[in-house]
This record gives structure tokens, sequence and C-alpha cells, in this order.
């Protein structure tokens, strides 16, 4: 669990820097900042989603997964919490909203190749390098963000705790599973397209609700031995 504790603690360290460099920062200067975040995003989903080779697998998984984050509503329930925070701090109305800081906060730093393979590393094998290697990327893209979208960036850090934590400790009890480097590749390229979609909407190109398609991830494994069961 080092590398999750690291990369809590640049999450924070970066959220109180963007904090404290927001307050002199112009607007037209935000804007065009968190213009250059969502290409660096959406390059990163690309460069991730080309390690997959069953199409597929991924389309299954996210139509499936999308579904499923539909019905219950992961979006909803992600905005609610973010718009809890933003209540109880009295910060409504300010540039860049405490909800939409910790939304995109918690998926950026979640869902990419980096958080998966890593936290799978170091629940496998206690390799923390690539976790601490993304700590360092984090402490960059958390100062960027929450001195565009404010201090719901810092919030983000529980969600990371939380999800990168479960992947660490869950890698652990699916070693036989989690050591097909072919599968990773299909998680990894699935998590990468929902990458894509954030930098989309970092953009303000799309609105995509991405937090709805995280189950997609759950369904991977399930359509990669289904297909490695058909005859073709």
């Amino acid at each position: 669990m080092l590398g999750v504790i690291i990369n809590v603690i640049t999450v924070l360290i970066g959220s109180l820097m963007g904090l404290l460099l927001k307050k002199g920062i112009p607007e037209r200067i935000s804007k065009a900042a968190m213009t250059a975040i969502g290409l660096c995003t959406i390059y990163i989903g690309i460069d991730g989603a080309l390690q997959g080779e069953n199409t597929i697998v991924l389309i299954l998984s996210l139509v499936f997964g999308t579904i499923t984050g539909t019905a219950i509503n992961i979006d909803g329930a992600l905005n609610k919490a973010g718009g809890f925070l933003e209540k109880k701090l009295g910060s409504k109305g300010e540039r860049g909203s405490v909800a939409s800081g910790f939304v995109t906060g918690s998926l950026l730093f979640c869902i990419g190749a980096m958080t998966i393979v890593g936290s799978l590393n170091a629940g496998l094998s206690g390799d923390n390098e690539l976790l601490i290697t993304k700590s360092i990327l984090d402490l960059i893209s958390s100062c960027m963000l929450a001195s565009t979208l404010g201090i719901g960036v810092m919030f983000a850090a529980v969600f990371v705790l939380v999800y990168q934590g479960a992947l660490v400790l869950l890698a652990g009890t699916l070693q036989s599973l989690l050591t097909d480097t072919a599968l990773i590749a299909e998680i990894t390229c699935t998590g990468s397209v929902m990458i894509i979609a954030l930098g989309l909407n970092i953009t303000g190109i799309t609105k995509i609700k991405v937090a709805d398609m995280l189950p997609a991830l759950l369904f991977v494994p399930l359509f990669y031995f289904l297909a490695g069961l058909l005859p073709i």
C-alpha cells in the first residue's frame, strides 16, 4: 500500500499548490490551461487504448458496463458527493465548482493504465515503482486541475485511496487471473478509452458521463475469457 499512500499525498500536495496559484491566474489563462490538460489526457488515453487487441471485448465491456453504471447512476452518486462537499464548504458559484473538480480529479487519477497496472504490480509483487512514477505525474496534474477547478480536486485523494487500495488488495486475491498479460492489456485498453472521453469533457467538446462507464472494467475479464472459448 506504500505506493497508494504516496499517490494520495502527492494529490493533496499538488492540489494545495494549485489552490495557491488559482488566486493569481486570470480566467482566460485558466481556460487555456484546461484545454491543454484535456488534449494531454486524450493523448494518454489513445496511447493506452492501442494496447488492446480484441475490439469485440472492448465494445461488449463498454456497452454492458455503461448500461450497468447508468442503471445504478454512478455519475449521479459522485456528483452528489461533490455537491455535498460544495454545500458544506459554501463555495457554490466559484469558478470551477467543488463537484466538477471532485469528479474530474477522481476519474483522471483512477482510470488510467498506470493506475491499473501499477496497483496490480503492487498487489502481486510488492513493486510500487509504477505507482510512485504515477504519483509524480499526479502531483503536476492535481496542481493544474486545482488551479482551474478548485478545492474539489483535493477531495479526489479520498477516491484514489479507496479505488487504488481496493485494486492492490484484490490483486493478491486474484493473483492467478491477473498474471495474464493479454487480459491486463484489454483492461488497460478499456480504461484508456474512458480517459479519452474524459479528455473530451475537459476540453468542453462533450459532456460524457464517464463515471457511468467504470463497471466496464469488471466486464473485461468475463468477455475476454468468453472470447477465448470461441473457435476463431
